[in-house]
Formats: C-alpha cells, structure tokens, sequence
C-alpha cells in the first residue's frame, strides 16, 4: 500500500489496537534474537502534518514475530531521550499514525519486532519533522474609540480548509490570552465585543480553524482603546429663595456628541438619587409645592452614544423659600361693640395679613371667618354678637402669596349686652 492513503488507514489501525487489552512492553532485560527481522521503513514510509506523523514499513513474513514496538524522542528545545513510546501486536499491521505531536517539531524513531521469548535488533533511527503550523489571516484590523465595545475587521483567509475564526483577546496588565469568541465561516469577516470598560484598552488577535481542526498561528496584534465617558458636570448650583421651586444650573458640557443631561435627587447628600428629568439646556426648574423643603442634586451628560458622565462627586443643595416669620400678637381688647386686635411686625418679607376668627353659631354649628389683604398692623372687628366667645389667630404673607404660621390664639368673650355708647 502507498502512503497516499496510509493516514486514513493507520488511524482505523490505531482504533483497532487500542480497543485490545494486555499490550506488549518491552523487558527490562530482553532477549535479543538477531535473527528476527529488522523493521526497515519503504520507500515513501514518511509523512507528516501539523499536529500528525504517519509511518509505513515493509511487511513482516516472519511468523515468530508477534508484533513491533515504537520507540521515540524529540530533538531542539524539548529534547527527549528516545524511549519506549508504543505498541503494535500484529506483525500484519505496516502503518502507525502519531497524533501526540507537536508543529515544527523534530521527533525520533526507532522500530523494534518482538516474539513471544524474544526482541529483534532496533532498526536505524529515523528523523521526522513535523509541518509548521498555518499562518493565520493576513490583515486585521481593530475600530477604535467604540462605546464600551471593540470591533475586529479581517481579511478572510485564503485557504478554503478554514471552517471559523477564533477571536482571542488580552489587556495590557495580562501576559495569558482569553478565548472570547469563534467566529464561524471562512468568509465572515468581523466580531464585536460587547461590555467592555470605558476608556481601557484591549489587544486582539485571530488564529483559524480547519475542518480538520487544525489551529494556525496567531495574527498580527491590534490594539483597540474603548471610548472615554463624556466630562462630569462642573460648577453645580441650586437656588434657595424661590417661592415653591428650586432651580438648578450648571456649566456647559463641551462633549461634541451631546445628547442630553440627566438631573438626579435626594432628600440627603449621601441618600439614593433618583434621576427626575433629561433636559437639553443647563438649568431646570424643580417645581415644587412645599415651602422650605431642600433637596440635594446631583447632574450629568450623556452623549450619543448612551455614555454617561460621572455624578457621584459634586452635588447643590437647594431649598424652597421658606415660609415668613408668624407676626407677635401684641393686644387683643373688647372695646364697646368692637374687637381691637393689633401685632408686630415680624419679618420684612411680609406684605399683608389674614385674620382668621371661628366662634359657635349654634351648640353644633362652629363658623370660621376670613379677613385677608390687611396691611396694618391692627384688625377691628365689629361683627359681634352679645353673650358670643370668639377666637383669632393672625398669619403673615409675603410678596409671593406665601403664607406663614399662625400667631399664637387669642380668645375673647363678649358680655350678654354689649355696651353701644
């Protein structure tokens, strides 16, 4: 049989024998019997591949001889001894496939026939090398400066035994490579990474894949750095004199792919903000219907590509305009038919005043009346009734319509016949 078909043919034979029990090693000691044939290789009784060696010698007619065995070594850096490597038990077989191979490598063998009492002389040693391994595709190239991804261009290899592409991929800090990916058809021609970091760089290389399962060298190396977050917001403030808002400004972002800005709140600097709007200018007015309630805030930008900037090291903290101060009841007097009531001025927001009064109409029946607008500092009520108790309490309020607390309340009884004169 020729060594066109003799991979083929010594792999089933390699099946065959190692399905057996009991294999034949040689003695320590042996016997030799120079009298048993000598394995001689034919002609073409040597071919090898990347990751193979086959071997074919002449028939063995000798019936004594019972079966060969392998011996092999390795040359260059990984030198070995030759020693005994494997076993063949039949002296029918005339093909043995090596597949515990390394590419580019030199290996040695020796054959030696054995019978049932005896060993036969070694044969002369033979040299083989094993082929290189395939280079791998001849271009590749990395797109820069993605969003928290890299993609990896190639130029499909030339050789129609590739089945798929193996992506592989390192950081500068690790010297041990990751596979990530394996990109199938001999045609495909790019992959892309997904959730990567931001602004961190990555090394990729290519190595192809056979239907054989054959690997070839590894590719050239690209380089690829992922896209930087936009610049966190600088220069937050908040207002905290506005009537039922706050408003919120910032600089301008100078990222060139500008989307929008994200504005974040809580009730305490260190608490959970909650993003409350996406506006497209530096300020926002955060309205709200309590007086002197503060927030924290916090703002960031995104750009086009979804990246958002920083927000967890500046904050503003702003508040609603509080209410104004409650005015100091100073008299409260019956005079006559009249109520006299006058206070203090406390605080200079102050524009006007309510007069708020509650009195019994009935044993079940209570009426509270309302006297706005006032801009004295005294109220005077005569709508009163003999025999009546009435009840006043006065509230402040500013320019913007904001009310204070109440003053402290004052009660007043009227007599059952109140004096008109």
């Amino acid at each position: 049989m020729k060594l066109l078909n003799l991979v083929t043919s010594c792999a089933v034979s390699l099946l065959i024998l190692s399905g057996c029990a009991g294999r034949p090693t040689p003695k320590s000691e042996p016997i030799v019997d120079e009298s048993l044939p000598v394995i001689k290789l034919t002609q073409n009784g040597t071919k090898s591949d990347i990751n193979a060696v086959a071997l074919e010698w002449n028939s063995i007619t000798d019936p004594r001889v019972r079966g060969v065995y392998i011996y092999k070594g390795v040359l260059g850096d990984d030198a070995k001894e030759i020693t005994y490597y494997d076993t063949v038990k039949s002296r029918y077989t005339t093909h043995y496939l090596d597949t515990k191979v390394k590419p580019e490598t030199e290996y040695t063998y020796q054959f030696k026939v054995y019978s049932e009492k005896a060993e036969g002389k070694s044969s002369v040693a033979i040299v083989i090398s094993t082929l290189p391994m395939m280079e791998s595709v001849t271009w590749i190239h990395a797109v820069q400066d993605m969003p928290r991804s890299a993609k990896i261009i190639w130029r499909p290899h030339a050789n129609e035994k590739v089945k798929a592409y193996k992506i592989q991929r390192r950081t500068l800090e690790a010297k041990e490579w990751t596979d990530v990916a394996v990109v199938k058809g001999r045609l495909s021609a790019e992959y892309i990474d997904y959730d990567l970091k931001d602004k961190f760089t990555y090394i990729y290389r290519i190595r192809a894949l056979t239907y054989d399962n054959l690997i070839s060298k590894p590719s050239k190396e690209v380089k690829v750095v992922t896209k930087p977050l936009p610049h966190s917001i600088e220069n937050i403030t908040a207002t905290k004199k506005l009537p039922k808002k706050i408003e919120i400004k910032w600089d301008s972002s100078k990222v060139q792919d500008f989307k929008n800005y994200k504005v974040y709140r809580s009730e305490s600097m260190n608490g959970s903000y909650e993003m409350i709007a996406e506006p497209m200018d530096t300020v926002y007015v955060d309205n709200i219907e309590e007086d002197a309630k503060k927030y924290f805030y916090k703002v960031s930008v995104v750009d086009k590509d979804g990246l958002e900037s920083k927000h967890d090291e500046e904050s503003a903290q702003g508040s609603t305009l509080s209410k104004p101060l409650a005015p100091d009841l100073v008299e409260a007097k019956l005079v006559k038919e009249k109520v006299v009531i006058s206070w203090a001025k406390g605080d200079d927001r102050v524009k006007t005043y309510i007069v708020v009064k509650r009195y019994k109409k009935s044993l079940f029946d209570e009426a509270i009346e309302d006297y706005e607008d006032i801009k004295g500092l005294n109220f005077t009520d005569t709508e009163i009734q003999p025999a009546h108790t009435y009840y006043y309490k006065v509230y402040s309020v500013d320019e913007f319509g904001i009310k204070s607390e109440p003053s402290i309340e004052v009660e007043l009884k009227t007599d059952k016949i109140l004096d008109t004169k």
